[in-house]
């Protein structure tokens, strides 16, 4: 299962000191893993695969809210 090792690898990361394009680029390939993750949850229906996805969503969840930063109001 290649997407599932990818993702693992991608949960391992370091993500402290990215740059901006950098984030951008990491939120582009995880949402890209979570998909593709998802593809397969729909036809294994495997509870491993779903608690990755889950873990992928925080990370992303985070590098989303680093790049959009705080609102100025």
């Amino acid at each position: 299962m290649d997407a599932m090792d990818r993702a693992l690898e991608f949960e391992s990361r370091k993500m402290s000191g990215m740059t901006t394009s950098d984030r951008v680029e990491s939120s582009r390939e995880v949402k890209a893993l979570i998909l593709e993750l998802n593809e397969i949850y729909k036809k294994d229906k495997n509870e491993e695969i779903m608690d990755v996805m889950k873990r992928l969503t925080v990370i992303k969840r985070k590098i989303e809210k680093r790049l959009l930063g705080r609102p100025t109001a």
